[in-house]
């Protein structure tokens, strides 16, 4: 009977019995706490995708949050990636599946842009570039835009003491030209009604012009380089001036009589912007349409945004790309178009 008594005792409540169940206990407990661990990471990847689904409900009010976001919109999707790793390493299986829905918002919105969309080549190439206006080689960086092949080449901030280095290493290439205040245009077709366009800063900025191709084809021409913006501690994301500079460029293309219409310049803005829907909403992006990648032009040693651009109405895009550095610290773009 004691022995009996000890052997039931061992299998139910001794060292070796409740061991066993103890450890498919601890077992159980820890396949449970994959899906009760990691609430805050679940929280916080369900709000990322949140962000990125309702950016365009952020306000501007307070310090132009709304547009600071969709500046550099793109790389708010870095956050699921440090998401990730710390649902890895908490072994939570609920961060993991609410990580699922800032990934599908990243990829429906941006993974169409790591794709090559160009279409060929086509008859007209466009180039702009901000050559800042401290540029150290304003010939070189001439003649590197120049080196892409474009028909046409608009030029942002220019000086009056860069301006005949500019000049002089294109004139031959391009014997037709525009100046307006601090930005040109140089083309290797001939250009007519060339006009400063008002884009309400008190000197110019900003240019129209008629570029005439050999088959006779009219395309009306904007230069502009919309106000700079800063992001400061007690202002917030400060593009007021911008806005109002954005809005007039809009006003002057939506008045244009010529059907076919290519915007060139430094707008200080990404597409994603809400505020330069005045000019986005009525013209496409060459990148966007043509482009592979995302085509990131600012700063120059590490591209973070995409605010310079080239537009259209009324022509097909073929293909976009980014060229190579200059002594600025903008990327210039280069884009062709099927006439």
């Amino acid at each position: 009977m004691t022995q009996a008594y000890m052997s039931e005792a061992g299998r139910g409540a001794g060292p070796g019995g409740t061991g066993r169940r103890t450890g498919r206990a601890t077992g159980w407990w820890r396949r449970e706490g994959m899906w009760r661990r990691g609430i805050v990471l679940a929280v916080l990847a369900v709000l990322l995708g949140l962000l990125m689904v309702l950016h365009a409900d952020v306000p501007n009010s307070v310090g132009n949050l709304g547009s600071l976001l969709e500046t550099f919109l793109p790389w708010v999707g870095l956050g699921i990636p440090v998401l990730l790793v710390a649902a890895l390493l908490r072994r939570s299986a609920i961060a993991l599946v609410a990580l699922v829905l800032p990934a599908v918002v990243w990829a429906n919105l941006f993974a169409g842009q790591l794709t090559d969309k160009s279409g060929g080549e086509g008859n007209l190439t466009v180039a702009t570039h901000n050559v800042d206006a401290d540029n150290p080689d304003p010939a070189g960086t001439a003649r590197k835009v120049a080196a892409s092949g474009a028909d046409v080449i608009a030029l942002e901030e220019l000086t009056g003491e860069a301006l005949p280095e500019y000049r002089s290493a294109l004139a031959k290439k391009y014997p037709y030209r525009s100046v307006q205040g601090t930005v040109g245009l140089w083309s290797k077709y001939p250009l007519s009604d060339a006009r400063p366009v008002d884009i309400k800063m008190g000197w110019t900025r900003a240019q129209r012009a008629t570029v005439t191709t050999p088959d006779g084809e009219r395309i009306a021409v904007y230069t502009a380089h919309l106000p700079s913006v800063r992001v400061k501690v007690k202002a917030g994301f400060t593009a007021n001036q911008r806005d109002r500079s954005a809005a007039a460029l809009g006003e002057a293309i939506a008045h244009e009589p010529l059907s076919k219409v290519v915007l060139l310049g430094d707008l200080n803005g990404t597409m994603n912007d809400r505020s330069l829907a005045p000019v986005t909403a009525q013209m496409r992006s060459a990148q966007g349409a043509a482009g592979d990648g995302f085509g990131f032009s600012w700063p120059a040693a590490f591209p973070m945004a995409r605010i310079d651009q080239i537009m259209v109405k009324g022509l097909d895009p073929a293909s976009a790309w980014t060229l190579a550095s200059t002594g600025s610290d903008h990327l210039p773009l280069a884009a062709s178009f099927k006439i």
